[in-house]
């Protein structure tokens, strides 16, 4: 059966280019990072080397990139990391309405231990409302955390203009970065933020290893505890290979972005058009511009999103309703609901994400079966009688 891979947000393929990078610190170069021996230091070297590349990726200094084991923990440790540094200071915390469950599920986490957390509205089109953010910034505001792009819909939020508020108020801001590296410029500088997530099974490297931005200064409480490994915020013995893959996918994620970019929105816009022009009451979800470039999120009333999921299965297509991180969740997208959308066409999603290797016939192929999948599904609906 032929198949196709459209589901990139998810997770991506790892580049050959990366596994090559990696496979000697599994082989040869398999030492302890924290060993005084002639193999603890090989195994450092690289792990500092990698620790410059990060930094470089992001224009950030060295000291202030943390390894992790994935954004999830990235999110966590910035969030709870901040929040337990500065309670002395204030226990209120904002963030958005359609973040990661890794992001809410840190605040939620954080209110029944007593913080206050104000969720900001989005409009129809994901964007965060930036004015009731800065409304709700009040003295004892500590920490702000707004994604980059959101994970579902890709609508890309304002961070610079997020960043602005909360350097005039002197408060921290995180941002999920995982789903952007690789499709949008990243300058923790230019974005103003203090925080930052990244992930790198999302750029064609390895899952289980991510990286977090701690601008200097920032205080934070590691959240693991043990031997003080990552400057004594994340303790746990290096994953070297892993980390060796981050940085290689990082540096050529934004070393052949402008290319990447440019194939991934062209096929997204090809996708778009032939699906809405196919697909009789179709609707495209989230920004029309202000979106990645390989995101291509639809909505198709009177379809259940995980039968049309199954169906294009059957068709060799992979493809999502939304969140992985969800995919076990009953309840419509909680992003598509803040987004205003009523229940039973949330639940009619369908996200269709591009990564480097897609092609035009692929694109042709899958619109094609969208469109006949959709009609098959309305037919035996029982939404639709």
């Amino acid at each position: 059966m032929k198949t196709i891979y459209l589901d990139h947000a998810a997770t991506t393929p790892i580049d050959p280019r990366v596994l090559s990078a990696i496979l000697p610190y599994y082989e040869s170069k398999f030492g302890n990072a924290s060993s005084l021996h002639w193999a603890g230091r090989e195994a450092k070297e690289a792990l500092e080397k990698a620790r410059e590349t990060v930094a470089s990726v992001l224009n950030a200094d060295r000291k202030e990139i943390v390894f992790t084991s994935g954004g999830t923990e990235s999110d966590n440790l910035a969030i709870k990391g901040v929040a337990y540094a500065l309670k002395g200071k204030g226990r209120h915390l904002i963030t958005s309405a359609i973040e990661h469950p890794a992001v809410l599920e840190s605040f939620k986490a954080l209110q029944e231990e007593g913080f206050k957390v104000s969720y900001i509205p989005v409009g129809r089109d994901g964007i965060v409302d930036v004015g009731r953010l800065e409304e709700e910034v009040r003295p004892d505001t500590i920490l702000i955390s707004v994604m980059h792009a959101n994970n579902e819909v890709g609508t890309i939020q304002p961070i610079e203009e997020i960043g602005e508020i909360a350097e005039r108020n002197g408060v921290c801001l995180h941002t999920d970065a995982v789903q952007t590296m690789g499709k949008l410029p990243i300058d923790v500088e230019k974005l103003k933020v203090s925080l930052l997530s990244i992930s790198a099974h999302k750029i064609y490297g390895p899952k289980g290893v991510g990286a977090l931005y701690v601008k200097d200064g920032v205080k934070i409480r590691p959240i693991l505890h043990g031997g003080g490994h990552e400057g004594a915020l994340r303790s746990g013995t290096e994953n070297v290979p892993g980390i060796v893959g981050l940085s290689f996918a990082a540096e050529t994620a934004v070393r052949e972005m402008d290319e990447t970019v440019r194939k991934m929105r062209s096929l997204r816009d090809q996708l778009i058009k032939g699906i809405l022009e196919q697909v009789p009451g179709s609707s495209l979800t989230g920004h029309p511009v202000k979106r990645l470039p390989n995101n291509a999120h639809f909505c198709f009333p009177g379809v259940e999103g995980e039968s049309l999921i199954l169906t294009l299965n059957e068709e060799g297509i992979a493809a999502s309703t939304g969140s992985a991180c969800s995919s076990k969740k009953k309840e419509p997208s909680h992003v598509l609901l803040a987004m205003g959308l009523d229940p039973i066409t949330a639940k009619g999603s369908l996200r269709l994400t591009l990564g480097r290797w897609n092609s035009e016939p692929e694109i042709d192929y899958t619109v094609d079966a969208v469109a006949k999948a959709v009609e098959k599904l309305r037919r035996i609906s029982p939404i639709t009688h």
